[in-house]
Order: structure tokens, then C-alpha cells, then sequence
């Protein structure tokens, strides 16, 4: 792709299944703990990156230049990839955090009690947790950039029909009443400051199975007060660069792919989507009327036909509104590179084969495998899509330890198309990817292990190491690494 860094949090949900062994709020500690002090696969923060959410000793980065650390804020454990610049790179450290955490189940005998999932929903509790994406763009006027959000956000509305992850059953949100809310109003006083409304959560069984897990929680379309304020985009206007026309967007409305195609489509064809509106090549004629409604319809929608009604008024499906964006991708980034011409490629196919038959891609797509597998769970053990088994079963295929997972399942038994190889997944885990600043970072985070130093800071766009040892990562697609190693020099290899 054009030179542009990506990269992928993820807040896992975590399932105790013996209580003995805990409470998940202790559980997210103690892998954290083990993580850092046990087995060293990282520096943890000797200081607090925000006294809200992220507290001195919350967590740290990795080996390979990504950061593990316990959200203070709903105490659950959340992996930050490194910062990649291809989407393979995201799919191998966005699967790498996956392993690191099920590593530390496994060494800390909690793999038949305890089970993290990527899942983006709790079934029966009413909350929703995230999957967010930060992508690099080139935008140096606030302006422009906030205007450019309206070209966004039809495209993030609508490429759930492919980026999707599917759950059984809805939510729906009560703004009137809390009475019957299955949503605990928060323990944590920041919340006040941060939260516009509270409202109820109820279970929705009006509809058996949907697109999305969080299209039901979603409120806003752009806001920066976000906990139970959710919103398709939070606009950060922070930049960890010294490069002006640099800034990080801050994607909210995404969900953790179990699928490796999945994940490269959506970040790829995400990412060039970014290219035309930096470049001004999207028109008023994808605005959605109602982004919010639509996100909500598309994804409730059992017939596949999936239609928004536009700005002036005209209707149109979603994968025709797609296609407009990719058409412009087509014109402005065919040959670019070989992975820029596999995006342009697969997202025209996937649209191709979305209006014919969306089931020839259950072995790509987690919202089309998860309803096939369900389908036929449904009329081989005669239960309805409202019984909890199937609620089970839907967190089971994001179960994140392979020898149980559903998706996993699927996958060894060659069912699912795959993009990266357990050896690949495996180096990503100790090895940051190449051609950003996190080789830098990485390269700096094992020296201090080594070192068994105490005097540091750690962070995505600077490094301290000592009196005399400072160094700013001001330019994300700069390795620093031989300013590292200089500024190293002395400390243990």
C-alpha cells in the first residue's frame, strides 16, 4: 500500500470457568503480572500514560514493539499491535497478541478455567468492547480532516458486509429507562466526566442473527467521550510525529476478525479508501442519510440486500455504494504495489460474490462461516436461535486458544482461507514487524530487559533509558535503528 502505518487494539472479553481460580478482574492482573515480571516479554510502564485508564504498572510493551496492558477502566486485558505498514504485518501481530495471551494461560495453569475471546460483545451482560484501528494519515488541516470524515463514514457503515464478525440474536439501547437494564451503571467516578448519557441495555430477540456485534451500541457518528457514548469514529487530533502532516485516526466502529482474509480486507481496502479522501477523490454522492440507522439496518438485514437511503434521497445497496469507492480506488491506485493490486482485487471479488450467493464465503468472511455453522447446528439439533446454547457458540468460535476455539476448528480442518502461517505468527511474537519505528522501540525494549534496568520510559513516539539516553521516534516510517543502537551503547546486549 502507500507508505501508511496501521495498526490494531483489542480488548478481550475473559471467561472464568472455575471460581477458585478468581475473578476475571484478577485474572486480567495476573497475566499481566506474569507477562512482564515472570516472563519478561516486556518492560512494564514505571509511570502512569494517563491516571484514568492507564496507571503506572498497568502494563508495558512487548518484544516485538506492541504494548499489553489492563484498561483501569472495565479491567479488561487490551493488546496494541506494533505499528505495521502491510496488512500481512497486521494480520500476523494482530493474531501474535492472540497467542501471547493463551502463552500465559498455558504457563500459568489456567487453560481449562480460564478463556480469553476476541469477541466484541457480552451476550447477557449488555456490554461492548472494542476492536479499534489507528491508520496514519497525511491531513494537516484539522478542518479538511474532519470534513474528509463525511466521506468516511458511509464506507465504514457499510463494509460490515464483509468485515462483519456476526453474532447471534441483538441488543436494544433504552434511553428513557433503566428499570430493566441488564447494564450495570459504572463503578469507576472518571466515568462521570467521560459519559454524555447513561442508558439501558436489553436483550433483543427480535432478530436471530446479524452482521455486526456492536452496530447495536453504536450512538454516534464521530465523538470524543466514548465510554457508553460509542461512536463509529473517535477523532483524535493527537500526533505522536514530529512530521505536521501527520496524524492518527482513531477507527471505534471495527470488530476483531477471527479470518485472516477478513482482517486484510478490511484494513486494506480501509487504508485506500484514506488515500482517496486525503487526495479529494470523494464526492457528496456516498453520504448517507442516516449513518446511524443504516449501520443498524445493514447489519439486521436477513435478506442480503442490505439498502441505504443517500443524501438526496435516492436508495441504493450497500455493495453498490461500495463499489463507488472502489471504482475511484481502481483509477487512483491500480499498480501501485502488489499488495495495493491484492486489495483492489479481493474487494471487487468479494462484492462480486456478496450479490450472488454470500455463503461461497464461508471460508473467508467470520460473519458468513459463523451462519452457515450455526444454520446447520440449528436444523441438525432442532433448537431455536434464541437458545443460549447459541449465544455459547458464538463466543466459542472467538475463543482465542486453538484447541477450543470454533474458528479454529474450522481452520485446521481447511476450511477457512488463510493469509499467514503459524511460523509467521509465531516470530511476530518476539519480533516487531519491519520498516517503522517499532524495530527502534523493540530493539530499545530488549536492551532494557537485558539490562534489568529500572531508570526508563517507554513510549509509542520516545525512549528513555537513562541520563544522556533520549531519543524521539518523531517519524513512524523510520526504523531508528541504528540511532537505538548508539544510544544504547554500554548497556547488555
Amino acid at each position: 500500500m502507500e507508505r501508511r502505518v496501521i495498526g490494531i487494539e483489542t480488548e478481550f472479553g475473559c471467561l472464568v470457568r472455575d471460581d477458585q481460580v478468581g475473578t476475571p478482574e484478577t485474572i486480567v492482573h495476573l497475566v499481566r503480572d506474569h507477562c512482564f515480571y515472570e516472563k519478561k516479554w516486556g518492560v512494564i510502564d514505571l509511570h502512569a500514560r494517563d491516571y484514568s485508564f492507564e496507571p503506572a504498572r498497568s502494563g508495558g510493551f512487548l518484544l516485538n514493539g506492541g504494548r499489553l496492558y489492563v484498561d483501569a477502566v472495565g479491567d479488561h486485558e487490551e493488546y496494541a499491535t506494533a505499528e505495521c505498514s502491510s496488512i500481512l504485518d497486521v494480520c500476523r501481530h494482530h493474531k501474535a497478541g492472540q497467542w501471547l495471551l493463551q502463552s500465559f494461560l498455558d504457563d500459568l495453569g489456567l487453560t481449562d478455567a480460564v478463556s480469553f475471546h476476541n469477541n466484541s460483545v457480552d451476550h447477557f451482560g449488555g456490554h461492548t468492547f472494542g476492536c479499534h484501528e489507528n491508520y496514519l494519515v497525511s491531513m494537516a488541516d484539522e478542518e479538511f480532516f474532519r470534513a474528509s470524515l463525511r466521506g468516511l463514514i458511509p464506507f465504514l457503515v457499510t463494509r460490515q458486509i464483509f468485515a462483519g464478525v456476526g453474532r447471534v440474536g441483538g441488543h436494544r439501547l433504552n434511553f428513557s429507562s433503566l428499570e430493566n437494564s441488564i447494564m450495570t451503571i459504572s463503578d469507576h467516578d472518571v466515568d462521570y466526566q467521560w459519559i454524555s448519557n447513561f442508558y439501558g441495555v436489553e436483550l433483543d430477540n427480535s432478530v436471530d442473527f446479524q452482521l455486526s456485534q456492536r452496530a447495536d451500541h453504536i450512538i454516534r457518528t464521530i465523538a470524543s467521550r466514548v465510554r457508553f457514548n460509542r461512536a463509529i469514529i473517535n477523532p483524535k487530533w493527537d500526533s505522536y510525529y514530529q512530521n505536521a502532516t501527520y496524524n492518527r485516526l482513531h477507527i471505534l466502529f471495527g470488530e476483531s476478525n477471527m479470518s485472516d482474509y477478513a482482517t486484510a480486507l478490511k484494513v486494506g481496502t480501509t487504508s485506500a479508501v484514506l488515500s482517496l479522501l486525503e487526495d479529494g477523490l470523494i464526492g457528496r454522492d456516498v453520504e448517507i442519510q442516516d449513518p446511524l440507522e443504516a449501520l443498524r439496518s445493514i447489519s439486521r438485514d436477513g435478506s442480503y440486500r442490505w439498502l441505504v437511503t443517500l443524501t438526496d434521497g435516492t436508495t441504493i445497496s450497500a455493495i453498490d455504494l461500495q463499489r463507488r469507492y472502489l471504482s475511484a480506488a481502481k483509477k487512483r491506485l491500480t499498480g501501485v504495489d502488489e499488495q495495493t493490486d491484492w486489495v483492489l482485487a479481493n474487494w471487487e471479488s468479494t462484492l462480486d460474490q456478496l450479490e450472488r450467493d454470500p455463503m461461497v464465503l464461508a471460508d473467508r468472511l467470520d460473519w458468513v462461516a459463523k451462519k452457515k455453522l450455526f444454520t446447520e447446528f440449528v436444523a441438525s439439533e432442532g433448537v431455536a436461535w434464541s437458545d443460549d446454547i447459541l449465544q455459547s457458540l458464538d463466543i466459542e468460535y472467538h475463543n482465542i486458544n486453538r484447541n477450543q476455539s470454533l474458528f479454529h476448528a474450522l481452520e485446521q480442518s481447511g476450511e477457512m482461507v488463510r493469509l499467514v502461517s503459524d511460523f509467521e505468527i509465531a516470530k511476530a511474537m518476539s519480533t516487531p514487524p519491519v520498516g517503522t519505528r517499532a524495530e527502534g522501540r523493540a530493539n530499545v525494549v530488549r536492551r532494557l530487559i537485558a539490562a534489568k534496568s529500572r531508570e526508563y520510559v517507554v513510549d509509542w513516539d520516545v525512549v528513555y533509558a537513562g541520563k544522556g539516553r533520549q531519543l524521539e521516534f518523531g517519524d513512524p516510517l523510520h526504523t531508528y535503528a541504528d540511532e537505538t543502537h548508539r544510544m544504547l551503547a554500554g548497556l547488555p546486549e
